[in-house]
């Protein structure tokens, strides 16, 4: 399995991934069985959320890494209606107990919402000084959301990615996502 190294961390990370959106509408054994199964060919960045299934995707994903959660690349994500400063750290707070875990490897902002970007990136920000989170990004953000959040955190900021939709048959991206994160990666400072 291709691994590519995840933004300014010193993770690599593979380019293929485990999507768990829906999975609490599937057969509960076989989603286990999947997803440990995704994990022993390689595919060990798992991806979920609070919103997915209500936190029971979160709480299936536990069952499927227990054992082997230093072999995950885990990922979750915070509901823009949570996303106030207290209510970002109460959300991950929550999600890391779903998961059993003690860190997310990444932890996302779902997608743009009311409360201002400044106090959901000090929360970010707060979470990975505490140990929580290792590194910190949105999704599905465009090119004038990432401009904001941007200029909220700066080069240095931490700023790790923005998740989004992309298939064969969805490639909106590729004209102003790409370059726009291209852009962005090549002026941001390396960190040894």
């Amino acid at each position: 399995m291709e691994r590519r190294r995840f933004g300014s961390t010193k993770q690599e990370v593979p380019v293929i991934g485990q999507g768990t959106w829906h999975l609490e509408e599937d057969d509960h054994a076989a989603a286990i069985i999947a997803l440990r199964r995704g994990l022993d060919l390689g595919m060990t960045h798992i991806d979920t959320a609070e919103m997915y299934g209500s936190g029971s995707v979160e709480e299936l994903v536990a069952e499927a890494i227990e054992g082997r959660r230093d072999e995950v690349f885990l990922v979750s994500k915070v509901l823009p209606d949570h996303a106030s400063r207290a209510g970002t750290i109460a959300a991950c707070e929550k999600s890391l107990d779903r998961l059993r875990t003690d860190r997310l490897d990444c932890y996302l902002l779902h997608w743009p919402g009311d409360h201002p970007l400044e106090d959901t990136v000090a929360a970010f920000q707060q979470l990975q000084r505490d140990g929580k989170i290792l590194s910190w990004g949105v999704s599905n953000f465009d090119v004038p959301d990432l401009e904001h959040v941007w200029s909220i955190a700066g080069a240095s900021g931490g700023l790790a990615c923005d998740q989004v939709l992309y298939h064969l048959r969805q490639r909106a991206i590729e004209h102003e996502i790409i370059p726009w994160c291209e852009l962005r990666t090549r002026m941001a400072p390396r960190r040894a």
